[in-house]
């Protein structure tokens, strides 16, 4: 999840998505037997919505927004205002703004990891149940990030909190399951191919590392940049949802609700 400052609302290509990891998912060898129709209307959706908004003027883009964006000020200024309308709309944004992003290595970062680990999550907990996962982790880990700056005017956006309760999933259902991973050393590039459970338990590692930094900064989480408080709630928030919607099914059980939804 990225924090848009204004001067962000470019959409420009600059984002450092990747400046917090070393590395990056690139395939895994844990081929699924269903067509994961939600993980590619996900991704499509995505997709689509960023195009729009770089049709969008710049006082268009920032109404945009501030209207279907996380702000934390109006979230917390609704809860504040009783009204049920009021509040029903700001809670909408912790669905929509995960259809956001301020850039394009923001989306093209996060439509990666998606597509590497969300099919086979999809498959083990069924296309209904799928959405479902996604959509709450990445409200919920709004919620958490929102926790920590509820008053700042910096709408957040992206999709990276759902995400990462898809991989909370995975390093539960697929640790030994190998990842073949960018992985640059000095000035030359190179390929590894690395357990699920070292490589997401790094990156976990690095989002909470960093989550602990920008609390201890002397700037304010809400000047800008990463939401890594998003990144390691949605985390959680996976490890601990997917078991109860089914993810330790049984293959022959999670193929037929895959074929019926």
């Amino acid at each position: 999840m990225q924090l848009v400052t204004r001067q962000a609302l470019g959409l420009g290509p600059t984002h450092p998505h990747f400046r917090e990891i070393a590395v990056v998912p690139l395939h895994d060898n844990n081929p699924t037997k269903i067509t994961p129709w939600v993980n590619y209307g996900l991704i499509a959706i995505n997709v689509l919505v960023f195009i729009y908004a770089l049709t969008l003027s710049p006082d268009q883009l920032q109404a945009f927004f501030q209207t279907f964006a996380i702000v934390p000020s109006q979230l917390t200024a609704s809860f504040q205002s009783g009204s049920a309308l009021v509040i029903g709309a700001q809670l909408l944004t912790l669905i929509t703004s995960q259809f956001l992003h301020g850039g394009f290595l923001h989306l093209g970062g996060n439509m990666l990891f998606l597509w590497v680990f969300g099919n086979n999550i999809e498959e083990k907990l069924g296309r209904a149940s799928f959405l479902f996962f996604y959509l709450t982790c990445g409200a919920l880990a709004g919620l958490a990030q929102w926790a920590l700056s509820m008053q700042s005017d910096i709408p957040m956006v992206g999709a990276s909190g759902a995400i990462a309760g898809v991989l909370g999933a995975y390093i539960l259902r697929f640790p030994k399951t190998r990842i073949l991973t960018l992985v640059p050393l000095g000035i030359f590039i190179t390929t590894f191919r690395i357990p699920a459970i070292f490589f997401l338990g790094f990156w976990f590692f690095q989002q909470a590392l960093y989550g602990i930094a920008s609390l201890q900064a002397s700037t304010s989480v809400n000047t800008g940049g990463i939401a890594y408080w998003a990144h390691a709630g949605g985390f959680v928030v996976g490890l601990a949802l997917a078991p109860l919607l089914g993810l330790f099914r049984s293959p022959t059980a999670s193929s037929e609700r895959g074929r019926l939804r």
